[in-house]
């Protein structure tokens, strides 16, 4: 009797185990291909990881149902670094390599793009109405490019909508093409030229686009690492290979993407959360295919499948935005080394405040350092002063002398930015009568007012209630708004400077579809306004005629349980102090703050990031922290604080193994989020292999223990906020 071919198939389910099918006889499966295959009474999209499995005995296996594609949608090497991963990152192998597909293809789609509809005019357009002005847009748009497509019509603004009616009134008419158009060739634009200082770090990065090798270019803001990626490309890269640039969030940077496309054409591709599925899918059958694309995505575009990857380049590396924050807890920078390492190609790493981590590994010799420490053009690096704030008088934050400095700024045409690391209008509400402050009934901390919708609302659940102007527990009419956010910084600037326009840049103010566009085209025009904002503002953005920033509190990060907080602190300061004097004026930062005298502030206002590095990594080195040690957290939530310690409290002596620090169990800083209680161990250890292996035995132990109902745990590995 012949033995049964089997498959052992991975599902996107939180399970840590695999699934055993047979294979029929007129099937022929190799990994990475996706399946359907029955799972209770569902049937399911699965994933080949390896054929030929012995099976238990006495097990009858279910058949496979159908392969969807006869080839493989990961090819090996992905596959080989979502293995990697799961592994590393101890999380459900299913789960991490159906993140590697686009939404449309973890629901079972085909793999192929719907047939795109192609336009010609069928009658004249005397039957439209004289002010119907998009229609007969369309309409002559149509007539002068006949079997244009209906996605190059969307392209060009109109809406499917309008191209329906036309179609119901029987002016235009369709005939369908399966034909995927090519990508449109790069751009005929040469190399950028580069400055001498471009040109030395540009010798300092790898030749050979065939080998592993890791490089940190340290350019300081303004310097112009852009162009330096765009003249990398264009000479290393071959015209059949393909490029993956990461960046950390891409809606915020539109001018990147603009920039990419001018030197490259339509090889560039894009990869976000914000597409649909039908671009997600389009954009991610072109890298499967292996197409000549360079793709600037956001970390999930690290996992995707490529075939001809030769080139990775990672922006702004310090960004925490790299590190998934919940289910697939992987650093997007991180995957990119190991990724690149699994390709053999270079992999560059970019930013003005390069993570300690990074420092560090340039330092010791694992990765190349290029130096850029000069500004493009005239350029000069701004200013930074010290303004103490102790016993001044504030409005909304800022003291008498930044509003000087900004009335001075605007007299001589020029544009400010003030930096305010809080949205809304105030962080808190309260009673100046019985001292009441109005906090989230879910979560261990309190409501932000946001004025402008008379909300107050919780930034950690969306719990969200309706404002009071009397205290709910004494009925005072003394009920107020304490500390400022962006709402009340641009109040209070729109009172000081009444003709002057106010831009605000947070998370509210760019929900909207193209709103950040149309806020950068305002600002661009170079018209005298005052840019209000949060860390959105930090992020590689480039105001030539931006030349004053004012940080409203700088002293966040000084006292933070969090052992990254000052790491934090000053990366975020050193982005933000470098959006000023990026064009031929100079500029100057006004950072506010009630410790003037702080090391680590004046060390700051000498903006030698170099010397501050050194300095927090002997800290971190007499302290014994990362990157010396390797660090994971293991997390519980409950629907108690009790449960979550006693959960914890039972885990911590199978912890405690030689090689093993370990810290706590204790709350979290927001101890209870969401109506769940938040609880932790803290593991370090000089040996990352046995920190990994004791992290698998651990989750082995949990998958098999039943635990209260409504209890929750999960692994996080090299942590980036340990609070």
């Amino acid at each position: 009797m012949t033995q049964p071919r089997t498959a052992r198939i991975a599902l996107n389910r939180p399970l840590r185990r695999l699934f055993d099918y047979s294979i029929p006889d007129d099937l022929e499966l190799t990994p990475g291909q996706r399946v359907k295959v029955p799972f209770g009474r569902q049937i399911l999209t699965g994933l080949v990881v390896e054929t030929g499995v012995q099976p238990p005995e006495g097990i009858a296996l279910k058949p496979v149902q159908a392969a969807l594609e006869p080839w493989p949608a990961l090819p090996d090497g992905t596959f080989r670094l979502l293995t990697w991963a799961s592994d590393y990152y101890q999380h459900p192998l299913g789960e991490c390599l159906f993140t590697a597909l686009p939404p449309a293809l973890r629901r079972g789609r085909p793999a192929a793009l719907k047939p795109d509809e192609q336009w010609q005019t069928a009658a004249n357009d005397a039957a439209l109405p004289a002010n119907a002005h998009r229609q007969i847009a369309l309409f002559n748009t149509i007539k002068t490019a006949p079997g244009i497509t209906t996605s190059a019509l969307v392209q060009s603004g109109y809406s499917r909508a309008q191209i329906r009616s036309l179609e119901q009134k029987e002016l235009i008419q369709q005939s369908i093409t399966t034909n995927v158009q090519p990508l449109i060739p790069e751009a005929a634009l040469p190399a950028p030229v580069l400055s001498d200082a471009q040109q030395k770090a540009a010798g300092d990065l790898p030749e050979n686009t065939q080998q592993f090798s890791a490089s940190l270019l340290f350019g300081i803001t303004g310097s112009g690492k852009t162009e330096l990626y765009l003249h990398y490309l264009k000479t290393r890269l071959q015209h059949d290979e393909q490029a993956l640039v990461l960046v950390p969030e891409i809606n915020l940077t539109p001018q990147t993407v603009a920039r990419f496309r001018r030197y490259f054409g339509n090889r560039i591709q894009v990869w976000h959360s914000a597409l649909n599925d039908g671009e997600r899918l389009s954009t991610w059958l072109k890298i499967r295919n292996g197409e000549p694309v360079i793709l600037i995505g956001t970390r999930s575009a690290v996992l995707l499948p490529f075939t001809h990857l030769r080139t990775i380049i990672v922006d702004e590396e310090h960004d925490s935005s790299y590190k998934q924050g919940e289910g697939f807890r992987y650093s997007g920078r991180d995957v990119a080394v190991y990724r690149a390492h699994l390709n053999q190609c270079p992999v560059i790493l970019g930013s003005a405040t390069p993570s300690l981590e990074s420092w560090h590994n340039a330092s010791q010799g694992k990765y190349n350092l290029a130096r850029l420490e000069q500004r493009a053009g005239n350029a000069k690096p701004p200013e930074l002063t010290l303004l103490d704030i102790r016993s001044r008088p504030l409005e909304a934050g800022l003291a008498r002398p930044a509003l000087t400095a900004i009335k001075e700024t605007l007299d001589r045409g020029e544009q400010a930015l003030v930096f305010v690391n809080r949205r809304g209008f105030a962080p808190v509400m309260m009673c100046f009568d019985c001292g009441h402050m109005e906090e989230c009934p879910r979560c261990d901390t309190r409501l932000t007012y946001h004025r402008r919708d008379r909300a107050m609302r919780c930034h950690h659940c969306d719990f969200q209630t309706a404002a009071s102007h009397t205290c709910p527990k004494c009925k005072s009419e003394n009920f107020k708004p304490v500390g400022q956010g962006t709402e009340r910084t641009e109040e209070t600037l729109a009172e000081h400077f009444p003709d002057t326009p106010i831009v605000r840049v947070d998370r509210d103010s760019t929900q909207r579809k193209g709103s950040i566009q149309a806020i950068l085209k305002k600002v661009n025009s170079g018209e005298p306004c005052i840019l209000v904002g949060t860390q959105m503002l930090a992020k590689g953005h480039d105001f030539p005629n931006v030349t004053l920033v004012t940080v409203v509190n700088a002293d966040g990060g000084l006292f933070s349980v969090d052992f990254r907080a000052p790491e934090q602190m000053v990366q975020t300061l050193l982005q933000v102090s470098g959006r000023a004097g990026r064009g031929d004026k100079p500029g100057k930062v006004l950072i506010q703050t009630c410790h003037s005298d702080h090391p680590l502030l004046n060390a700051l206002c000498q903006g030698n990031y170099p010397a501050i590095a050194d300095q927090l990594l002997a800290e971190r080195e007499s302290g014994l922290l990362p990157p010396f040690r390797a660090m994971a957290i293991l997390r519980a939530e409950a629907d108690t604080m009790q449960n979550s310690l006693q959960l914890l409290d039972s885990l911590k002596p199978m912890a405690s193994t030689p090689g093993v620090e370990v810290w706590g169990p204790l709350p979290a800083v927001i101890a209870r989020k969401a109506d769940r209680h938040r609880a932790q161990l803290i593991l370090v250890s000089d040996h990352r292999k046995q920190l990994n292996r004791l992290l698998t035995y651990l989750c082995q132990y949990l998958d098999q223990t039943k635990l209260p109902s409504n209890t929750k745990w999960m692994v996080d590995v090299d942590p980036q906020e340990t609070g």
